[in-house]
C-alpha cells in the first residue's frame, strides 16, 4: 500500500479490479522520444540520486553510485539505460495530485471539529477497521490522544486523506505536515462516480472542484456522500521533512514538483527513470521519476504527476485527466533480460 491516495480514485479514474492483459515490452530508442535532446537531463538525474540509494537490486546499486559523481547527465541515461515500452491494453492515462495547505488548529474548539487521526492502537494490519462512517458519526475514536490536529472544513479532511500528505497552518502561523499512517482496510468506492451513476453529474464535469461545491451546497447529503467511500487514511506527523522539500512519498523520500510520478510498482519499479509524454490542453514531454504509488494507479500506462504544495498545485492538478504514452528507462542488461519471456 502507498503513503498516498491519489486524486484520480476520486473522480473515479481508476481502473482498480479490471483484468489486465499480460504486459509486453517493446524495445525503443532515445530517438524515439520528443522533445529528448532538449530536456533538463540534470534536474531529472538529481531527482533520480534522491532515492536510487534504495533501489536493492545490484545493476541499480551501481549506476546509483555512478550518478553520485556528478557525470553529464544525458550522457548518463543515453550510456547505461535503454528506453522500453511496457503495455498491458489500457490506454494511457495521467493525472495529477498535490500537497493540500490546510488551516486548521492544534486544538478542538470553534470551527475546527474535525480531527485528523494517528493510526489507532487496536488497528490490525489488513484486518478490515471502523468505516468511514462509523469513524465520523459515532465519534469512538474520541478521547483517545489519537487526534493530530483539527480541521475546519469536512471536505478539506476527505481530500487530505485523497492526497495522502499535507500541510496544517495554524491560526498563528504556525503548523505542522502529516503524511500517510495506514488505513482501515476498507474497500475504496469512488464519490465521483457515485455523482455520476446518481446522474448529478456526467463524467466529463467531475472534477475535485465540482465534488467540494456539491459537498458543501448540500450539508446532508454530502456527509452521506463520503460515507459512500467507506476506506479511511490515518496520518503521522512527518515535521522533519524541511519547509522547502515534498511531501514523502512510497520510497519514504520527499518527491519533487513536476519531476516525481507515481505509478503501478506492479509493471515499473520505485525510484526508475521515466519517460513522460502527457497529451491534453497542457503537453509534458519530460523526464520523471518514479517515487511514488497510489490506490488509483493500475496498469503498466498510468501514472499520477506530483504538482506540488498548495491551491495553485491543487488546481493545476485537478485539469490533468489525459493520454499519451511513458517509456521506462531500465538499466540495458534488465531490459534485454526481459524480452525472451515476452518474444515468441
Amino acid at each position: 500500500m502507498s503513503k498516498t491516495w491519489l486524486g484520480a480514485a476520486a473522480l473515479g479514474l481508476t481502473i482498480a479490479g479490471a483484468a489486465l492483459a499480460e504486459p509486453t515490452y517493446k524495445l525503443m530508442n532515445f530517438a524515439d522520444l520528443p522533445d529528448w535532446d532538449t530536456d533538463d537531463h540534470q534536474a531529472a538525474l538529481t531527482v533520480f540520486t534522491e532515492t536510487c540509494g534504495d533501489m536493492k537490486d545490484p545493476e541499480w546499486a551501481n549506476l546509483c553510485a555512478f550518478a553520485k559523481t556528478a557525470p553529464d547527465a544525458r550522457a548518463f541515461f543515453e550510456s547505461f539505460f535503454q528506453p522500453v515500452l511496457i503495455e498491458d491494453g489500457e490506454p494511457m492515462l495521467f493525472t495529477g495530485y498535490f500537497e493540500p495547505e490546510l488551516r486548521g488548529s492544534p486544538v478542538r474548539g470553534g470551527e475546527y471539529q474535525h480531527p485528523i487521526y494517528r493510526l489507532p492502537d487496536d488497528h490490525v494490519q489488513g484486518q478490515p477497521y471502523l468505516t468511514r462512517q462509523q469513524i465520523e458519526a459515532d465519534r469512538p475514536l474520541s478521547g483517545k490522544g489519537l487526534e493530530i490536529a483539527w480541521l475546519a472544513d469536512p471536505v478539506d479532511l476527505f481530500f487530505l486523506q485523497v492526497q495522502g500528505s499535507g500541510r496544517i497552518r495554524y491560526p498563528n502561523g504556525d503548523g505542522i505536515r502529516v503524511g500517510y499512517g495506514g488505513k482501515n482496510g476498507r474497500e475504496y468506492s469512488s464519490i465521483g462516480r457515485e455523482l455520476v451513476d446518481r446522474g448529478v453529474y456526467q463524467s466529463h464535469q467531475v472534477s475535485a472542484q465540482v465534488i467540494r461545491n456539491w459537498v458543501r451546497d448540500n450539508p446532508e447529503d454530502g456527509k452521506a456522500l463520503l460515507w459512500v467511500n467507506e476506506s479511511y487514511v490515518f496520518f503521522r506527523e512527518v515535521n522533519e521533512v524541511p519547509a522547502d522539500k515534498g511531501p514523502l512519498g512510497a520510497m519514504n523520500r520527499s518527491i519533487t514538483t513536476g519531476r516525481s510520478i507515481a505509478v503501478d510498482p506492479a509493471f515499473t519499479s520505485l525510484g526508475t527513470p521515466v519517460w513522460i509524454e502527457k497529451a491534453g490542453a497542457t503537453p509534458i514531454n519530460r523526464l520523471m521519476i518514479a517515487q511514488d504509488t497510489g490506490s488509483a494507479i493500475k496498469g503498466a500506462q498510468r501514472a499520477d504527476i506530483f504538482f506540488g504544495t498548495g491551491d495553485q498545485a491543487g488546481r493545476d492538478a485537478g485539469r490533468i485527466k489525459d493520454g499519451g504514452r511513458m517509456v521506462t528507462l531500465l538499466p540495458i542488461q534488465l531490459a534485454y533480460a526481459m524480452l525472451p519471456e515476452t518474444i515468441e
